[in-house]
Parts: structure tokens; C-alpha cells; sequence
């Protein structure tokens, strides 16, 4: 099996590049293989309960909201038990393989939050945790800590108003993490296998009050040969070259009216030459077009819609299509390209709101609401509602599927969902 993980290692740089090449079995980070928070070749079941439906269900150590990553025969996920933060492996049967302590944590401030939101990210051959603590590690397939730091005691204290939601991403060399808040802002680099500094750059603009807030987890794509970083903070959309994290672009232009407080909390989605960005606290979606040099906020807007962005669940990307969810249910689905709405439709309304975002799996939706229940819909040709599962716990964690099986992580339990 290690040498069959250790092949597929040399195929998942973390580049959009290579993700097509990666078996839908694995989802090796936050939102997929493409980070796209969608698998096309995935056949999930549609109804099930918190007591019966499931293949198995298991208690987890402590609270967290981070999504599990899966690699072969590893579940990986995170977690914070009695202050300490905690990497976790378990099996397809639901027993741990084995629990890491990677040292003091820091707890939740959101009823949302953790001090373990950010998600694993694994290329088959390392384990990269990251922690609002500031605790950064690399560990093995074993669960050994290869190396760790701390980035707040290398380079200062977070300081943002909610907790940490940035989750790392991986360069063919590096492991990335940008820290975007209201102190010195950076994106910084870290050699996988040594855990050396690679590079460390400022990332500063001036906005207005928490503006330079932002939760997003950046992409790692293929532009012209080069392997670079796009980065969604601080009203800006970047891209970095990975060797060095020199900026190679930059587009501005995201809050015009300079309205205080469009804190960036969503993520984008990248559709070939194409990111699309949902910002102004759901205000907002935008088409920005990769590639340029230099400042391209008049060149590369391809498209701005008005009313149908999300505030804090990213949106998925299948078939050139963006599924949008807002934060109240509203459902969106728009094209990529032209920002052309599609179709439009709206959950049950609830006084309970949207933090997971949402997961496609075939020609399904799945989308859990923070009450924990996890609302199914077929969206193949427009939107019909299929179900309302009820967890009985809360859920922030987004769904993964894995082939006929749907892990769903909540506050306490971690349930595999399977035919």
C-alpha cells in the first residue's frame, strides 16, 4: 500500500495541474483533489439518520470544525482535546490508527469555531496539520511528528477577530501558509521534507476596518509552466511564483465604496484560466481571469454579479458550473465563464444558518446547515430537494465523498455514511 501511496505522491504536487490524475478515492485536501469541493464520479447515499443509515459512527477526542482529508486506507482530520492540539488517523472501519499531540493549542472564540478549523493536507508521502495555536507540522503515514514550528512565535501573534481558517497548501517543494490579519501579513514557505524556511513575503494593503481579515485557503495552479500560489485576502487576489513567492500579479478593485468590515471568509474556486471569488460578506461574485503581470484589476474582471455571493461557505465547481450557497440556504448556481445565473432555487427556510460549505457528489448536493442537518438535493437538470438528514449535532466541517461512502465530521463524532 506505501508504495502504491508513494506513486500517487509523485502525481499530487497540490496543483490543479495534476488533480485529474488523482483516483476520486482520495481527497487529499480541504475542498478535493481540484479543490473544487466536488467528485463527479461519486455515488453517496441520500437518506440516512444520526442512528441508522451509517456503515459506522465514532466519537472524536475533542472539538474541531477542520474537514477530513483522506489518503488510501488513512481518514485524517484534527482536533483539540484538553488544550492540546491533536492530528488524528482513522480507519474505513472507524478504529484510530493512531492520535499525535502537536503541543499547546488555542481554543475556539466563534460557537462556530475550534482551534482546529484549518483541514490536513496530505501528497501521500507527508502530513501537514496546521492549528490557530500557530503550531505547524509534518508528520508520517505512523503518525510521527517529522518536524513542527510555530508560526506566532516565529512571527508574532494572529490577530484576527474570529478564529483561524486558513488551511495549508502544498507547492511541488513547499508546504504554504498565508496568514492574512490585522497584524504584519505574509505568506511563508516551507521546505516539505526538512521543514526549513524557504521563503517568507509580506502581504500588506491598506483597506478599511478588518478588510484585511481574511480566512480563505489559497490555490495552487499551473500558470504557463510556472507553478504558482493564488492568494484571496485583504480585497486582493495574488499570485505568487512558488519558487521564491515573488508576486506576479495583483487585481484590486473588490470594494470600490470602501464599506468597513468585508472581512474575507469564503474561498474561491479556479475554472481553468478563471477564479471566481464570492466577497461583500455575500454581496458579491466575481470572474477574475488568471495571468498578466503586475496590477490587472482593470485588465482580468471578466465578470461582477451582484446578489448572489456567500459570505462564509465557498462554493463548489463541476462541470463549469458554481454552485453557490449563501449563508441563509439561498442556492445559486452561475457559470463560471460568464457569471450567467443558471438557476436559482432556496433551501427550507431556517433560522439556522450555513457555515459548511457545500459538497457535490455526482449529480448531488450535499450541504449541512449548522443545526446538524445535512440537506441533499439533485441538481442535474435545476434543483430538487431529496432529503433532510438529521445529525443531531452541530456541523461546520464540509462532506467528503469517497466513492459510494460520505465521511461527515461533527462537534463530536466523526460518521462514515455508506449503501
Amino acid at each position: 500500500m506505501f508504495r502504491l501511496l508513494s506513486a500517487f505522491a509523485v502525481l499530487t504536487v497540490a496543483t490543479q495541474l495534476f488533480a485529474a490524475e488523482i483516483p476520486d478515492r482520495y481527497w487529499p485536501r480541504w475542498r478535493g483533489p481540484a479543490d473544487s469541493g466536488s467528485a463527479a464520479l461519486a455515488d453517496c447515499p441520500v437518506t440516512w439518520s444520526q442512528d441508522d443509515g451509517h456503515l459506522w459512527k465514532v466519537k472524536l477526542p475533542g472539538i474541531g470544525c477542520s474537514t477530513p482529508a483522506v489518503w488510501g486506507d488513512h481518514i485524517l482530520l484534527t482536533s483539540t482535546q484538553d488544550g492540546q492540539d491533536l492530528a488524528l488517523a482513522y480507519d474505513w472501519t472507524g478504529k484510530p490508527v493512531w492520535t499525535t499531540n502537536i503541543g499547546a493549542g488555542v481554543p475556539g472564540k466563534h460557537r462556530n469555531g475550534s482551534g482546529s478549523n484549518p483541514s490536513i493536507v496530505t501528497d501521500g508521502e507527508r502530513i501537514f496539520a496546521y492549528f490557530k495555536s500557530g503550531n505547524l507540522a509534518s508528520l508520517d503515514f505512523n503518525g510521527k511528528v517529522l518536524w513542527q514550528t510555530n508560526l506566532q512565535e516565529s512571527y508574532g501573534q494572529l490577530k484576527l477577530y474570529w478564529d483561524q481558517g486558513t488551511s495549508p497548501a502544498l507547492t511541488t517543494r513547499d508546504v504554504v501558509v498565508a496568514v492574512m490579519h490585522g497584524g504584519d501579513s505574509y505568506v511563508v514557505a516551507f521546505d516539505q521534507r526538512s521543514g526549513k524556511l524557504t521563503w517568507k513575503v509580506p502581504r500588506n494593503y491598506k483597506v478599511p476596518v478588518e478588510c484585511d481579515h481574511s480566512y480563505a485557503t489559497p490555490i495552487v495552479v499551473d500558470q504557463n509552466g510556472t507553478e504558482t500560489i493564488l492568494i484571496w485576502g485583504a480585497e486582493h487576489l495574488t499570485a505568487h511564483d512558488a519558487r521564491d513567492g515573488s508576486e506576479l500579479w495583483s487585481c484590486a478593485g473588490f470594494n470600490p465604496e470602501e464599506k468597513r468590515n468585508w472581512v474575507q471568509v469564503a474561498s474561491f474556486v479556479v475554472d481553468g484560466d478563471i477564479a471566481v471569488i464570492p466577497y461583500g460578506r455575500g454581496a458579491r461574485l466575481t470572474g477574475i481571469r488568471l495571468g498578466g503581470s503586475g496590477d490587472v484589476s482593470d485588465s482580468n474582471r471578466v465578470w461582477t454579479k451582484e446578489n448572489i455571493g456567500s459570505f462564509v461557505p465557498t462554493p463548489s465547481l463541476i462541470d463549469g458550473k458554481v454552485i453557490v450557497v449563501r449563508d441563509g440556504g439561498e442556492i445559486v448556481c452561475a457559470d463560471s465563464r460568464t457569471g450567467e445565473t443558471l438557476w436559482q432555487d432556496q433551501f427550507p427556510k431556517h433560522r439556522a444558518k450555513f457555515y459548511a460549505s457545500p459538497t457535490v457528489a455526482g449529480n448531488r448536493l450535499y450541504v449541512p446547515r449548522e443545526d446538524g442537518v445535512v440537506l441533499v438535493a439533485d441538481i442535474s437538470d435545476g434543483f430538487k430537494l431529496l432529503a433532510e438528514n438529521e445529525m443531531g449535532e452541530r456541523l461546520i466541517a464540509s462532506p467528503v465523498p469517497i466513492g459510494n461512502r460520505l465521511l461527515i465530521r461533527g462537534e463530536e463524532h466523526l460518521y462514515c455514511i455508506g449503501k
